[in-house]
Order: structure tokens, then sequence, then C-alpha cells
């Protein structure tokens, strides 16, 4: 003969279940949110880049300065925004349809965990060189 449960044992089986749900709901939901503070770093660390690059463009293109200027400006730049972060700037000239242009190129880790990650992050800014 088989005993059918009553009411009572019901919620006897279900009790602790809230907490577990509760656990696993609050982990994904921190998870999605640790991930989504870091793809706002990355963009934000991006963002800091393409700045400095181009405040750094912009000072190497002036008529009485040099390129060392320019990437000099664009790694300070950098470095004063993102402390403790390892950047990299190069310069170069080119000329483009008969503009004489200024390139600067920055480098830093990109951010995968916190600042630090395995791969680099390159940007890039052009100036129209003043002539003298």
């Amino acid at each position: 003969m088989r005993s059918t449960p009553s009411p009572a044992g019901d919620a006897a089986r279900d009790r602790g279940s809230a907490v577990v749900e509760f656990v696993l709901v609050a982990s994904l939901v921190v998870l999605l949110g640790l991930a989504l503070l870091q793809l706002v770093l990355a963009v934000h660390v991006r963002n800091t880049l393409t700045s400095s690059a181009y405040e750094g463009a912009r000072i190497a293109a002036q008529a009485d300065r040099t390129l060392a200027d320019g990437e000099a400006r664009a790694e300070a730049m950098a470095a004063e925004a993102m402390a403790g972060v390892d950047t990299t700037a190069t310069a170069s000239a080119s000329a483009v349809d008969g503009a004489d242009l200024v390139l600067i190129e920055l480098s830093a880790p990109l951010p995968v965990i916190g600042l630090w990650g395995p791969g680099t992050l390159t940007v890039e800014a052009r100036a129209i060189a003043e002539s003298p």
C-alpha cells in the first residue's frame, strides 16, 4: 500500500531550495556584472589611448615641435590618465595627397583581467603637419 505525501511533507521537502536558487542566481548576476565592468574598463582604456594619441599628434604637427615631442606628450597623457599601465608611442611622418601628416601610434596591454591582459591594444591618430 502506498501512502500519499501530506501537504506538510511537501513543504518539508522544499525547505532550503530557495537558498540554493538564490545562490545560483546571485552568482550568475555577479558574474555578468563583473563582465560588464571589465567591458567598460576596456572601452575606457581604448578611449583614453585614442585621446592621448590625438593630443600627441597635434603637438607633433606644430611647426616648432618634433616627432619626439609628440611621442613624449602621448605617453605622458596616457600615463597620467592610467597610472600603472605601460604605454609605448611611436611617431612617423607621411604624406597623403600632397599634405604632410604626423602619425602617432600608442600601444598598451589589452585589459582582460583588471588592467592586465595578454594582448596589445594599439590606436593611432593623425594630424596635418604645419609648415614652418
